[in-house]
């Protein structure tokens, strides 16, 4: 009987643990592309009064349409197909594989497909084809650490849509690895985050964007197109948080380890194994002391 309850006991704490380390996620290797906030492989596009903080470049085609209205903020360089734009492109496909290969990233949410409403806490989310942030719907990322969201083919984010970062979420942490084609909506559209696309990516009027727009990571048409943005690039690689290729300090755990609200508030089945756990171990116990009794 005494062996029967710990069994119990271990499984229930199994089962609570699991989400907590399967969906951890891992940083990219950015490498020289971290410091572009634009990054391009078939040229970029812009219209309309364009701000960007970080560097810009294209590479192999070098072609850049509309930049008489782009202001590239002190701190930024236009490599345009420079040297260090085609060191940052391979670098971008290392990225997008880091991103790509990270395992375990199950497939997200009841809803597949769909951002909207969600309130989300560090770790890894799956979408097996599009994704889409719905006209006027914000998606909320709640704490400290790395989001990475791998989708299988395009990424819509809507018109008048809000990515919003709460409890310590910050920019440098947020990526976004697009399979096809990324479209950013017209403002008051917030977005943010890293974006590597395997395609190409649209920004619409006026949306405002903290992260970095990095196209072309599997096919060489893939541009940017920009439309009268402010385009902010984050920081480094967030301090302090896991990235890929690198070796954990000893006795650390991941700071990024988390549990989608999903499974902890909206559909509480870890505190009814928890709890029901709990119950059988004390209801085997009532009985053992009872037959106790009896025989004695």
């Amino acid at each position: 009987m005494r062996r029967s309850i710990i069994a119990v006991s271990l499984a229930a704490l199994m089962l609570l643990i699991w989400p907590a380390t399967a969906l951890a996620a891992l940083q990219p290797r950015l490498g020289t592309a971290t410091s572009f906030a634009v990054l391009a492989a078939a040229g970029i596009t812009n219209s309309g009064a364009t701000t960007i903080t970080g560097d810009v470049g294209t590479f192999p085609t070098t072609t850049e349409t509309g930049f008489a209205s782009v202001t590239i903020t002190p701190g930024g360089t236009n490599h345009m197909g420079d040297a260090v734009t085609q060191g940052a492109k391979v670098d971008e496909v290392t990225a997008y594989n880091d991103l790509a290969g990270q395992t375990p990233c199950p497939i997200f949410g009841t809803n597949p497909g769909s951002l909207d409403g969600r309130t989300l806490v560090p770790g890894c989310y799956k979408f097996s084809s599009t994704a889409t942030l719905n006209v006027g719907q914000t998606l909320t990322l709640s704490g400290f650490g790395v989001y990475v969201f791998q989708v299988g083919s395009a990424l819509t984010i809507g018109n008048g849509t809000t990515v919003s970062l709460i409890n310590g979420a910050v920019a440098c942490g947020v990526y976004w690895q697009v399979t096809t084609d990324a479209t950013i909506g017209l403002a008051p559209t917030n977005f943010q985050g890293t974006l590597v696309a395997g395609r190409s990516i649209s920004v619409n009027t006026n949306a405002v964007w903290t992260g970095r727009a990095l196209a072309g990571a599997l096919d060489v048409s893939g541009a940017v197109t920009l439309l009268g943005n402010t385009i902010t690039r984050p920081a480094a690689l967030c301090a302090g948080l896991p990235t890929a290729g690198a070796s954990p300090s000893p006795g650390v755990l991941p700071g990024n380890t988390g549990v989608p609200l999903e499974l902890r508030w909206e559909f509480p089945w870890l505190l009814l194994i928890g709890v029901g756990a709990g119950l059988g171990a004390t209801a085997m116990g009532i009985s053992r002391r009872r037959r106790r009794r009896r025989n004695g």
